[in-house]
């Protein structure tokens, strides 16, 4: 707490200031143990944070405050109504006028799963009628893997572009689909982007057996943030202390305290009926604990997915999100425990992708027999292969495991389906199904020699 005050105080002495400042000088108007290479560290931070500009070099390096006005240098559109404004406002000060804050254990305990609610009741309808797309009996997941390269583009776009990523659209769509890094941009940027990839493929793909509890979260922080945080730490709850870009938050840093708490977050989790209650519950809390060195944030923009595609809603890809507004929303949890300007980005940002996500199954004329019954037709597949079967065989095997494990309507194409998966299987279509490429091959050979 102590080297936070301090560096408050050295951005209000800046802020006073109407010529740049050598290090020298600075330490010189400051009150208090201050050394020149903590000075020299925090002010490296503050700069990267956007509060402080930087002329010359080496001995001639001064510094001076950046005084920006209220949406200086951003888009004028805002996703906040009225009374979020007034709240953004607040936390748009300099930093240096706004107290330090820690974490409030009296706010998340005033929560009551289905009796408190952040989404109020009239929003909440609204986005259950935008967002539902398929029946209640439909398997988990299906209508994510219905728009899964869409929801792999958007959501692997955004959420790194929220971060700072500077891919464009078009560079992530080929870095995902095709593998085609673009020319000019870090690693690191590189490495976000097919981070979220795999977390992504791993919410659908689990999608069935996916449930809300710590190991859940711990995996997706794993996927997220797999090299660009130490090994040790990936996945892990932090053994450090962590500060936020931006804002006067400090967080829990007991790394027991950070456990209990998460597993007391996602217990409350759990319990909330409401799937967008719960999107927002976790997209808040996650964000808010910052159980994790680092990645938090994408953590949360993920968990928050977790309700929505297991209940095959359309999924949050924060379209239109501007940075700064994301930004905003989120430090007004950190300062002021009020959720109301992420609310109304969160219902700005999904209403949008519900309308485009229905232009995108149109333009795709979606195989929905083909989607609901994957599972069942890989079982089928798997067993033909590994069971040597050919000719007619395939065909009344088929249509035995369709008369026990599919509705009557839809048995027919679902034999089609798998005759189909069977004339194009190859290396990369039996991967996850529990077969080798050898027993592949042996099946193919089998099945060349008998013309």
């Amino acid at each position: 707490m102590e080297s936070r005050d301090k560096k408050l105080r050295l951005l209000h002495q800046l802020s006073q200031e109407t010529d740049p400042l050598s290090v020298k000088e600075l330490l010189d108007k400051l009150e208090g143990d201050y050394s020149e290479r903590t000075v020299r560290r925090w002010l490296a931070k503050i700069m990267k944070d956007g509060l402080v500009e930087k002329t010359g070099k080496n001995k001639a390096a001064r510094y001076k405050i950046i005084q920006r006005s209220f949406r200086q240098g951003y888009t004028t559109r805002s996703c906040f109504g009225e009374e979020s404004q007034i709240i953004v406002e607040k936390i748009r000060r300099p930093i240096y006028e706004r107290a330090p804050v820690a974490y409030a254990d009296d706010w998340f305990e005033a929560y009551q799963p289905n009796i408190s609610f952040y989404i109020p009741l009239d929003s909440r309808i609204l986005l259950h009628k935008a967002g539902m797309r398929l029946n209640r009996e439909d398997p988990a997941g299906t209508y994510a893997r219905q728009i899964f390269n869409r929801l792999l583009i958007d959501l692997s776009y955004n959420s790194s572009r929220l971060e700072g990523n500077t891919y464009s659209l078009l560079d992530a769509q080929k870095l995902l689909l095709e593998g085609m890094g673009a020319e000019g941009k870090l690693d690191e940027e590189k490495m976000m982007i097919l981070n979220h990839k795999e977390a992504i493929r791993y919410l659908i793909d689990s999608a069935h057996r996916l449930v809300i509890n710590s190991e859940t979260i711990s995996t997706l922080h794993y996927f997220l943030s797999e090299g660009l945080v130490e090994g040790r730490l990936s996945g892990k709850i932090r053994d450090h202390g962590v500060t936020i870009g931006g804002s006067t938050y400090l967080p829990f840093e007991d790394p027991k305290r950070l456990a209990i708490q998460l597993e007391r977050i996602v217990g409350k989790a759990a319990l909330i009926k409401d799937p967008y209650e719960q999107s927002l519950f976790l997209l808040v809390h996650i964000s808010y604990l910052q159980a994790f060195s680092d990645v938090n944030k994408r953590t949360g923009r993920l968990s928050a997915n977790i309700p929505l595609i297991k209940n095959n809603l359309v999924p949050l890809s924060f379209n239109d999100v501007e940075r700064y507004d994301y930004t905003s929303a989120m430090i007004s949890i950190y300062e002021l425990q009020d959720v109301r300007p992420l609310i109304d980005l969160y219902l700005f940002s999904y209403m949008r992708t519900c309308a485009m996500y229905d232009s995108t199954v149109k333009m795709m004329g979606f195989d929905e027999i083909r989607v609901r019954y994957r599972q069942e037709r890989r079982g089928v597949v798997r067993h033909i292969v590994l069971n040597s079967l050919f000719g007619k065989a395939i065909e009344e095997y088929a249509a035995s495991q369709a008369i026990q494990l599919i509705k009557e309507a839809d048995r027919e194409f679902f034999v089609h389906d798998v005759v189909e998966d069977l004339e194009h299987i190859d290396q990369i279509r039996i991967v996850g199904m529990g077969i080798t490429p050898g027993q592949l091959a042996v099946w193919l050979k089998a099945r060349d020699s008998l013309g």
